[in-house]
C-alpha cells in the first residue's frame, strides 16, 4: 500500500462499535445512517443546519417504509430503526460515540474545524472517520490531538446501494482502528478495500480521471453530451454516462477531487477540465442546483428536460440513401455478428470471405449463433431460418458489385483495409456506401485508398454485436452528408444506437475507456492496490459490469496496449504512455484468456 512506514503494533483489539455519529447529514450522511441504524447502530446525525436535519429524518422515514413494503424488513424492524436515530445540531451530542464519521462538504477548512472541535468533544477510545474522497486524511490526522485514532471511511453514493467501503490509513493510524471498522464494514454487509493515502484513493482515482476526460471530449465539442454518455453507457455497459454522473456528483465537488489529484500526480489526466469551472463559477454544479451539463426539472431533481443543446428528434433530420442489400467482408467473430444483425432486421446479405469455405463457417457461425437465440427466447424457429436464408455466404468481393452498403470487418491492419477498399472500390457499384469497424484506425487514411472517399464512413460495432447496442459512427473531413444519414438511419433500422464522432485516435468509447484501464495498470505497477482490490473497487463502487483487470484479460493484452499506443501517439499526451508492466507481459506473451495467462491465470479449455 502507499505508507511509507508502519505504525507500531496495537494493544487495542477489534471491538463492536455500537454507538455512531455522522456529522453532515446531506445525501451520502443521511445514507450511511439508514445503513448504521438498519444494522442495529445507535446514530446520532449531526448538522448544523435544522432543516437538514429533519430532512435527514424525513428520508430514513421513507427509506424504511420503502423496504418494507418491499419485504426487505418487518414493520417492527422498521419501528426499531427509527428509534435507534437522533439528530443534533451540537458536537456535544456526538461525546459517547465510538465512531465518529465527518462527512461535511469537501472543503479543508471545514473538514480540519470538524476534527479540531472533536478533540474537546469525544472519548479518548473513539474513532474518528473522514469521509473525503479527495483530501489527505493524513492532514487531518495530523491535525487532530490523536492522530492514531484517524483514518478514511469512504463510502459511495447512494451508501444503502453501494457495497465498496474503502478504508484509508495514514503513516499515523493506528492498526486496531482499522480492525475495528473493518468488522464494522462487514457487519453492515460491505466489502472493504483497504487502501493507503492518496487523492481519490482506489475507485475515485480511477473514475475521476476519465470523467475529466469526457468533459474535456465534450469541451472540445468532439461529441454532444447525449452521445457520450450513451456511448459509455451502451458500449461499456455502464450505469451512467460520465457527463450525467459529473452532474449527480456535483460539477464542484468532481473539480475539488480533481484539483487534489492534479497536486499529487501532476499528470495532465488529472487538470481538471477548464468547463469544469468554468460551470460550478457559474452556479451550474449539477443535479442540486437544477442544470449542469443538463438541465433538470427542478434542483435536485434527476428528470432531465430538453433545454436549447438538446439535439432535434431523429424524424427531423434528413434522409440519406436507399439501402436495400448489404455486404460483409470478414470471416471473424466481429465480421459474422454484423452480418447476423443485418440479417436479423430483414436486409439480404452478401458475406465475403477470402475463400469459399472460410465464408461458409462464418455463415456456420451465425447458424449458431442464431440457434442459441432460439434457445433463449429471444427468436422463434420462423425468424432463425429467415435471418439464416437471407445471408449468402461468397469467396469474393466480386460478389458486392450490386450491394448498397459494404461493411468491412477485417483484420486491423491499415494496409491490409487499404488494400480492400482499393478492390471495393473498383467492384461495388456507384452511390453505395463503403464502411469500415475500425476501432483506432484513421478513418481518412482507409477512404483515400479509394476514388470515393465522400463515400466511406466509420461504422464502429462493438462485440458481440449481435448483443451491443452502441454503433460509432465517424465521419472524416470528407465523408458526404447524406452518407452519414444513411448510416444512422442503417442503425436504426437494425435497432442499433448510432452516435456521432470525428475521426480521430479512439473515437469515443475507447478515448475514454482504455486511459482508465491504463491507469488501473499504473497502479498496481506502483504497489498502491492489488489487482483484486481495484476490480473490487470499481464493480462495487463505480457499477462497472467488470473490474478493469478483467475487462484487460478479456479484450487481450496485445489489443490494449496497441489502442493505447495509438491514442499515446495521436494526442502525445505523457499521460497516455501505456504503462510499463502492460508492455512487459505482452512481451512475455501473457496477453490475457485467449493465451491463459494475462494479469490472472486461467485454466486451459
Amino acid at each position: 500500500m502507499d505508507r511509507t512506514s508502519t505504525p507500531e503494533p496495537s494493544s487495542l483489539s477489534p471491538k463492536s462499535l455500537r454507538t455512531v455519529a455522522v456529522i453532515g447529514l446531506g445525501t451520502m450522511g443521511t445514507g450511511i445512517a439508514e445503513v448504521l441504524t438498519l444494522a442495529g447502530r445507535e446514530v446520532v446525525g449531526v448538522d448544523v443546519s435544522d432543516a437538514a436535519a429533519l430532512r435527514a429524518g424525513a428520508a430514513l422515514e421513507a427509506a424504511t417504509a420503502r423496504a418494507v413494503e418491499r419485504g426487505r424488513i418487518t414493520e417492527p424492524e422498521r419501528r426499531a430503526a427509527l428509534a435507534r436515530f437522533r439528530t443534533a445540531t451540537d458536537l456535544t451530542a456526538v461525546a459517547d460515540a465510538d465512531l465518529v464519521i465527518e462527512v461535511v462538504p469537501e472543503d479543508y477548512d471545514l473538514k480540519h474545524e470538524v476534527f479540531t472541535a472533536l478533540d474537546a468533544v469525544v472519548r479518548p477510545d473513539a474513532i474518528l472517520a473522514t469521509g473525503t474522497n479527495a483530501l489527505s486524511v493524513t492532514r487531518l490526522a495530523a491535525d487532530s490531538a490523536r492522530p492514531e485514532r484517524v483514518l478514511g471511511l469512504h463510502f459511495f453514493n447512494p451508501a444503502p446501494a453501494m457495497k465498496l467501503v474503502e478504508i484509508v490509513s495514514s503513516v499515523l493510524t493506528d492498526p486496531g482502528a482499522v480492525a475495528a471498522v473493518t468488522e464494522l464494514a462487514h457487519e453492515l454487509g460491505k466489502e472493504p478495500v483497504a487502501v493507503g493515502d492518496r487523492p481519490g484513493f482506489v475507485a475515485d482515482g480511477l473514475l475521476f480521471g476519465y470523467l475529466n476526460q469526457a468533459a474535456a471530449m465534450y469541451e472540445a465539442r468532439y461529441a454532444t453530451r447525449e452521445d457520450i454518455d450513451a456511448a459509455m453507457r451502451l458500449g461499456c455497459g455502464l450505469p451512467m454516462g460520465p457527463l450525467a454522473l459529473l452532474d449527480l456528483i456535483g460539477v464542484d465537488t468532481a473539480r475539488t477531487v480533481l484539483e487534489a489529484m492534479y497536486a499529487a500526480s501532476r499528470d495532465r489526466l488529472h487538470a481538471p477540465a477548464p468547463i469544469l469551472g468554468q460551470l460550478a463559477a457559474a452556479g451550474l454544479t449539477g443535479r442540486k442546483a437544477g442544470r449542469g451539463f443538463y438541465t433538470y426539472e427542478s434542483p435536485g431533481s434527476s428528470a432531465i428536460v430538453p433545454d436549447a443543446l438538446t439535439p432535434p428528434p431523429p424524424a427531423a433530420r434528413a434522409g440519406g440513401r436507399v439501402v436495400d442489400r448489404v455486404g460483409v467482408v470478414g470471416s471473424g467473430t466481429m465480421a459474422s455478428g454484423i452480418a447476423e444483425v443485418f440479417a436479423k432486421a430483414g436486409l439480404p446479405v452478401v458475406l465475403v470471405a477470402r475463400t469459399p469455405e472460410k465464408a461458409e463457417a462464418a455463415k456456420g457461425r451465425i447458424a449458431k449463433s442464431l440457434a442459441r437465440a432460439v434457445d433463449k427466447g429471444r427468436l422463434t424457429a420462423k425468424e432463425r431460418d429467415a435471418a439464416l436464408a437471407a445471408v449468402t455466404p461468397a469467396g469474393s468481393p466480386d460478389a458486392l458489385a450490386e450491394v448498397d452498403l459494404a461493411v468491412e470487418a477485417v483484420a486491423e491492419d491499415l494496409d491490409v483495409k487499404r488494400e480492400l477498399f482499393a478492390a471495393l472500390d473498383k467492384v461495388v457499384k456507384p452511390g453505395a456506401v463503403l464502411a469500415t469497424t475500425t476501432s483506432s484506425l484513421p478513418v481518412v487514411a482507409i477512404a483515400r485508398a479509394t476514388s470515393r472517399p465522400g463515400d466511406v464512413v466509420g461504422m464502429h460495432f462493438f462485440n458481440p454485436a449481435p448483443a451491443m447496442k452502441l454503433v460509432e459512427v465517424v465521419r472524416t473531413v470528407l465523408t458526404a452528408d447524406d452518407v452519414h444519414a444513411t448510416v444512422r438511419a442503417v442503425c436504426a433500422r437494425i435497432r442499433k444506437h448510432p452516435v456521432d464522432c470525428g475521426d480521430r485516435a479512439g473515437f469515443i468509447v475507447n478515448a475514454l475507456l482504455f486511459p482508465y484501464l491504463n491507469n488501473a495498470v499504473k497502479m498496481v505497477q506502483e504497489h498502491y492496490a492489488s489487482l483484486d482490490e481495484i476490480d473490487a473497487a470499481m464493480r462495487l463502487g463505480g457499477g462497472y459490469p467488470m473490474g478493469p483487470f478483467e475487462l484487460l484479460d478479456v479484450v487481450g493484452l496485445d489489443v490494449s496496449l496497441a489502442i493505447e499506443k495509438v491514442l499515446h501517439r495521436e494526442f502525445r499526451d505523457p499521460g497516455l504512455a501505456p504503462a510499463p508492466l502492460l508492455e512487459h507481459l505482452v512481451a512475455a506473451g501473457c496477453l490475457g484468456r485467449k493465451t491463459g495467462r494475462g494479469f490472472r491465470e486461467y485454466a486451459k479449455a
